[in-house]
């Protein structure tokens, strides 16, 4: 066997044993959370884990329905601010920004997703939250700024970088020749750009929403600093939450028994809020290969 061949049964080998660990990893991951979390949850109960609305670890009550609420309230909030503007900015940096600014655009979007959450989380806390602390009484609504608002909107600001980068990508995958098309039949710009390319770009919009979906729900950091960790069903955008991530990062560093083994059954569910979100992309692309 000559070099050149050894070599690529050695680069081969060691593609297979990298992909190997990463498969793994996944399987250690899945061990470890369903065998510390399902017996939790089975002397817990079921229903009363995921349906209970009370949290209180001292009298062994563990109810994570407001936190998965809480959660769900969190991540719609951010998609309802977020999916728009990043949509839009998509279109602007496809068709109409100069390029001039195109690449500052760019570096800056890109920059976003460099930034780490508690840095976020420290913008949220000084500028953010006296805002809507100020927004809240003014309308007569009350709070103290840490709210589902506050948390809605730091992160639809979090995920803009996945939605715009992955939108634009899927704009520019479309062939010259819809948008050609379009208008040579009378079509104009706008509506060459939102009925012809965005509609055949939906499969990959789709996927930036689905992702950033997961980037939203699964964000710890900057929400524990912002969403007011109220282990309370919400009542109101303008009062304080727990999401899921926040339950088991504030509480983990003392909780012994049945309460660590609850925090990681809480994670459990957070997991399988992942997968579900995960699979989604992945029939996503398939239902797309197969267009």
């Amino acid at each position: 066997m000559n070099k050149k061949a050894w070599t690529e049964k050695f680069m081969q080998g060691v593609f297979f044993i990298a992909a190997c660990a990463s498969v793994l990893a996944v399987a250690l991951i899945c061990i470890f959370l369903f065998a510390n979390g399902i017996p939790a949850m089975k002397e817990i109960g079921f229903g009363e884990f995921l349906s209970g609305e009370m949290w209180k670890p001292k009298n062994e009550i563990f109810g994570i329905l407001p936190m998965i609420v809480g959660s769900l309230y969190v991540t719609a909030g951010a998609i309802i601010f977020g999916v728009p503007i990043g949509i839009l900015t998509a279109v602007f940096m496809a068709y109409y920004c100069p390029k001039k600014i195109y690449k500052p655009l760019k570096a800056a979007t890109e920059l976003l997703a460099g930034i780490p959450s508690v840095v976020y989380g420290f913008f949220g806390l000084v500028v953010i939250v006296p805002l809507i602390r100020t927004l809240g009484r003014d309308l007569g609504f009350g709070g103290n700024g840490s709210s589902i608002l506050t948390a809605s909107l730091l992160l639809g600001m979090m995920i803009l970088p996945t939605i715009i980068g992955l939108t634009e990508s899927s704009i520019r995958a479309v062939p010259e020749q819809y948008y050609e098309g379009a208008v040579a039949l009378g079509a104009t710009h706008e509506r060459a750009i939102f009925r012809v390319v965005i509609p055949a770009a939906k499969s990959g919009v789709i996927a930036a929403i689905v992702l950033g979906i997961g980037r939203a729900i699964g964000e710890t950091m900057a929400v524990i600093m912002v969403a007011g960790n109220q282990a309370r069903l919400p009542q109101g955008i303008f009062r304080g939450v727990r999401t899921l991530t926040a339950n088991i990062v504030i509480e983990m560093g003392y909780a012994t028994g049945l309460h660590r083994e609850a925090l990681i059954a809480t994670g459990v569910v957070l997991f399988v809020f992942i997968l579900i979100i995960n699979f989604s992309v992945a029939l996503l692309k398939r239902r797309t290969t197969r267009e």
